[in-house]
């Protein structure tokens, strides 16, 4: 019969897991209890419009091809996309508007042109931001981290007698604060906490490595939107004899003793010699585990969101694909996120438009407007009150900012939240990453793909090492993989 595998959930870990198992010989089935693949990375569809409903940057593109190329296939008959010219669009309240360029030069000339800043000062910031990537990959990218023998290596010893050179002890904010003069320069590579959830007034500036994948390493967009990197990914596994059980809820991982024997799903259980969770591992914790044997960690979570996705009857050629509305004051709006557990009146929005590049996203003339602020996890706040008075005030912003009426041009609307997320995706309280990044050990405090209590059972996603968003989840499918592969 072989080696039989479990996965629960289907995110983009869970598939790129049940990929590169199956390109090892084992027999894998994957329960996901919606009716689509992809978890956070899922599209919703209304009147014409088509929206991409979670992650919508895409970086480092060979984390996805990789997958393919490993099964003898060609990427470009599965996934197509194309390098943008233009990462993202920010506005200003003093009115003041930055295009990051994809080309390193023409940003940084933008730069100068536009803030006190001047071009040396960007290229030596992201020149900075690569050389802390390169230091610190192999350790906090690419490896298991928790694994004691990993930490016995070349890459390891070299990061660590450069220690301060990777910005550890101070955060991301004092850290730009000191590389730029201009605070719109400042507010600009401080977003890059939002990234993975966090407070850039907390975050290592470590994080400012983030800036490195976007810039130098470059962003991209696939032709069909998001989604098609699950489609195409999907497809793949489904070629590679993966089976997929759609509405199947995980009611209980069976145990005996330190093994995992199988999954329980609808009154059945099915039995396994490995199991591997791609869901919240506060979920899983909370729910999966016989005597729920740890406690979730309901402390440090990261940020969440608040979503509008409206079909606009308008085109508004000043927008971007990526587009960022900035809040007046940044250090308050992550005060009231991360201290007061609410939303600020002020937020930053970020508006995503795919039709910008994918003419059928929307109707002729029209556009998808996925409208996105930062807000925290659910902690019991009155949701209803909450989106209600944010999207006055998202409305309010982007009337003033925009200099037009937008409410007059919504057609369509669809609200997530973060009890929906929660509802949708298992991922605890709404938190998109699991735990937050604001503490500068915060990278060794993130739950492991591997824990010795369980010898079979293994972790992947955006709650554990190395932490969220598509190639990070990609690489824990990766380090999981290798674990199994070299398991002892």
């Amino acid at each position: 019969m072989g080696i039989k595998t479990g996965i629960i959930g289907s995110g983009i870990g869970g598939i790129a897991t049940a990929i590169r198992l199956a390109l090892m010989g084992h027999s894998v089935t994957v329960f996901e209890k919606n009716s689509y693949p992809g978890g956070k990375l899922a599209e919703y569809k209304s009147k014409g419009y088509r929206f991409d409903m979670g992650p919508s940057l895409f970086t480092m593109p060979h984390f996805v091809t990789e997958l393919f190329i490993l099964a003898g296939k060609n990427p470009a008959n599965y996934l197509e996309y194309d390098k943008l010219e233009i990462l993202c669009k920010y506005h200003y309240e003093d009115g003041s508007i930055i295009n990051a360029y994809q080309d390193i030069d023409l940003f940084a000339e933008e730069i100068e042109l536009k803030t006190n800043d001047s071009r040396e000062s960007i290229l030596k910031h992201l020149d900075k931001a690569e050389k802390i990537y390169n230091l610190t990959s192999n350790i906090f990218i690419l490896r298991a981290l928790h694994k004691t023998s990993n930490l016995y290596n070349r890459d390891y010893l070299k990061a660590f007698l450069k220690f301060g050179s990777i910005d550890a002890l101070t955060s991301m904010h004092n850290k730009n604060k000191k590389a730029f003069r201009d605070p719109r320069t400042q507010q600009l590579f401080d977003r890059y906490a939002t990234y993975v959830g966090s407070n850039p007034y907390s975050v290592p500036a470590t994080l400012n490595m983030i800036s490195h994948l976007e810039h130098n390493e470059g962003a991209y967009f696939p032709k069909n939107g998001m989604y098609s990197i699950i489609t195409g990914l999907h497809q793949l596994a489904g070629e590679l004899n993966v089976k997929f059980n759609f509405n199947s809820n995980v009611d209980a991982i069976v145990l005996k003793g330190k093994k995992a024997q199988g999954l329980k799903s609808g009154g059945k259980t099915f039995p396994f010699d490995f199991i591997v969770s791609d869901i919240d591992v506060n979920t899983i914790y909370g729910n999966l585990l016989p005597g729920k044997e740890l406690k979730p960690k309901t402390k440090n979570l990261s940020s969440s969101a608040l979503v509008f996705y409206w079909g606009i009857n308008k085109a508004f050629p000043e927008l971007s694909l990526h587009n960022i509305l900035f809040s007046n004051n940044y250090k308050s709006e992550f005060d009231a996120i991360f201290n007061k557990q609410n939303v600020f009146s002020d937020p930053t929005v970020y508006i995503f438009i795919s039709s910008k590049l994918v003419k059928g996203d929307a109707p002729a003339g029209y556009e998808n407007w996925f409208t996105m602020i930062n807000v925290p996890p659910d902690t019991g706040q009155d949701w209803n009150a909450l989106v209600k008075a944010s999207r006055e005030n998202i409305i309010g912003k982007i009337n003033r900012m925009l200099k037009t009426d937008i409410e007059n041009h919504i057609t369509t609307e669809k609200v997530l939240h973060p009890p929906e997320i929660y509802n949708k995706t298992g991922s605890y309280k709404g938190s998109l990453y699991g735990i937050n990044s604001n503490s500068r050990f915060a990278a060794f405090n993130r739950h492991p793909n591997h824990r010795s209590r369980y010898s079979n059972l293994y972790f992947v996603g955006g709650s554990v090492h190395p932490g969220g968003g598509i190639p990070m989840c990609l690489s824990s499918a990766r380090i999981v993989a290798h674990e199994i592969k070299h398991r002892k």
